[in-house]
């Protein structure tokens, strides 16, 4: 395993405590959380956690646990239905304990979450949200640390893959800002956002449209995602009506997905497939109701990633890429403050009427606008946006 250079991870902590997390301090508790293979970065931060006088939460996932859920997958090949419901009260004390969070994605051996049974897998998903939700509900910020299986699952040079990550992972942020701005004033602006992509298959022109009307539309510059660069929302979860082709391909769970076709009437997905990876397509979209709607709809503004990965964190952030998400919305693309009480009630009364989709799910699929990509047009209500060397402009 290569040996990353001291002072990139030292530049790599500070961006992701002071800028993502806006500082740590006395009264923090921080859990950092990752693989055995992350502890390069998860021992310098953790060491910053404790100069600055707060307290680091080190959880330290086991290799066969996917981003560190309720339970790996042993239990999803060996438990059962009621094993699974068994979560010890302990793991709800240690989220809520917390009061900001790090997350270190990045799988010593991937293999050992893949292919795993539908059932018992969706049940984990299931029991794992109420701890996802507390993890949202906090400030937090999750990161790509590079690994040999990930770089594996690529198709790329360890080192190589490497030298991809420190260069993302260390660059300032700020320029993020100057680039979505203009399109985050776009689109909030609109009533409706129209996509427009071809089947590669016989050159349908498909059309997907939905409601983003009085939504909050969030510029993303690296509070949450590290790298960053993405203009996002959710939409009125009832308002989806269409077809999509997305071309670009994702992993989920150590597995691959491309090719992936979705129709959506009434808001609900109503046929879909895959063509690599149709099986793993299937698990996120039968896992729950809310896993048959759509929780997100964004543009992918970083024009800094050198190449393009097919791990979510770096897929949906290419500039000139579009993403929407099977599942989850995000409360906050709602309300001003989802964890006040005035907000929680209103993101219930929300829930309620459909507008806002809950689910286990949120997995971002990314459809690119770039030449030689599948995407052809995106429209905001009557302004049709275009891609200028190799991102987003609003003309």
């Amino acid at each position: 395993m290569k040996d990353l250079p001291r002072e990139a991870l030292e530049t790599w902590a500070n961006w992701l405590l002071d800028h993502s997390l806006g500082g740590v301090g006395p009264g923090d508790v921080v859990m950092i959380k990752g693989e055995r293979i992350t502890w390069p970065l998860m021992s310098i931060l953790q060491d910053k956690v404790i100069q600055a006088g707060a307290i680091p939460d080190v959880n330290v996932v086991a290799p066969d646990n996917d981003r560190g859920k309720v339970w790996g997958a042993a239990m999803a090949r060996h438990g059962t239905l009621e094993q699974i419901e068994k979560v010890p009260a302990w793991h709800r004390d240690r989220y809520e304990a917390m009061t900001k969070y790090v997350e270190l994605l990045g799988a010593e051996m991937p293999e050992l979450f893949q292919g795993l049974p539908e059932e018992t897998a969706q049940a984990i998903m299931r029991v794992d949200e109420p701890y996802k939700e507390i993890r949202l509900s906090k400030p937090w910020v999750i990161t790509l640390f590079p690994t040999e299986g990930f770089a594996a699952m690529e198709g790329m040079p360890y080192d190589e893959y490497v030298d991809v990550i420190l260069a993302a992972s260390t660059a300032d942020p700020r320029e993020l800002e100057r680039i979505g701005e203009p399109i985050r004033a776009a689109m909030d602006r609109a009533r409706t956002i129209r996509i427009v992509t071809e089947h590669p298959d016989d050159g349908r022109r498909l059309e997907l449209s939905m409601s983003i009307e009085g939504r909050r539309i969030q510029a993303s510059v690296g509070r949450h995602n590290w790298p960053d660069g993405e203009v996002f929302t959710s939409p009125d979860a009832r308002t989806p009506e269409g077809e999509i082709f997305v071309d670009m391909p994702i992993f989920y769970a150590g597995e691959t997905i491309e090719g992936i076709y979705l129709k959506f009437e009434g808001g609900v997905i109503r046929d879909y497939s895959a063509k690599v990876g149709g099986a793993a397509l299937a698990k996120i979209v039968e896992t729950d109701e809310g896993s048959h709607r759509l929780g997100e709809v964004a543009l992918g503004t970083n024009p800094g990633i050198r190449r393009v990965l097919r791990h979510p964190l770096y897929v949906e952030k290419v500039g000139g890429t579009l993403h929407i998400a099977i599942g989850a919305s995000y409360p906050q693309c709602y309300v001003e403050d989802p964890n006040s009480p005035e907000g929680k009630a209103e993101v219930e009364r929300l829930v309620a009427a459909g507008v806002v989709n809950r689910s286990a799910q949120h997995v971002d699929i990314v459809t690119d606008f770039r030449p030689g990509g599948t995407g052809r047009e995106v429209w905001l209500d009557d302004v049709r946006l275009e891609v200028r060397d190799g991102n987003w402009v609003v003309p």
